[in-house]
């Protein structure tokens, strides 16, 4: 059995000047975790939801938005900071930015407040797997999940030079030996 077989012959493709908002946005909806970056037929590039997670996770978390902040105001003739301050000067930052290290799966959710939504601000582009793994639609199956498990990669792409024609993934070859259509690599 050969790729050609096997693969899915029209998966979602993203373009590189999409937000990573946008591509998490496209990947929950197709019910997929990765997906091709193209530029026209061009193959540039491959993004997953793991590499958008990691970048996530990467950047720091911005505080979340107070409608009640109360606005810093103006020093008066008669207001100083003395000896009688028992806080350290730090403690408004840190009192702050409390939640700046919010869980990562929050962080990934769309704000639904005027905070900075760093997926939204970057390009699939910025993020993206550069280094093709790309075999022909003739290469055997059984080579396939061995160079998957090698490289602990979950789909390849399968090209035509820099052309796609369509991606492999791990699922795809589960299916296949669960169907009895490709014996168990060993």
């Amino acid at each position: 059995m050969n790729l050609a077989d096997l693969m899915s012959s029209e998966p979602l493709t993203l373009e590189p000047e999409l937000s990573l908002r946008g591509a998490l946005n496209e990947l929950t909806a197709a019910g997929v975790s990765g997906a091709p970056v193209v530029v026209g037929p061009r193959l540039v590039g491959v993004i997953s939801a793991s590499d958008i997670l990691d970048f996530q996770a990467s950047n720091p978390a911005v505080p979340s938005y107070r409608a009640h902040q109360q606005e810093w105001g103006e020093w008066g003739p008669g207001d100083q900071v003395g000896e009688d301050v028992t806080e350290p000067a730090s403690t408004y930052f840190r009192v702050m930015w409390d939640d700046a290290s919010a869980e990562l799966v929050e962080r990934m959710a769309e704000p639904d407040s005027p905070e900075w939504d760093l997926l939204a601000e970057h390009a699939v582009g910025e993020v993206m797997t550069r280094r093709i793994v790309a075999l022909p639609p003739t290469a055997d199956v059984a080579e396939v999940a061995r160079l998957m498990a090698r490289m602990g990669v979950h789909r390849l792409i399968v090209a035509d030079g820099d052309t796609l024609v369509g991606i492999v993934s791990a699922l795809d070859v589960v299916r296949a030996v669960a169907g009895d259509r490709l014996r168990p690599v060993t």
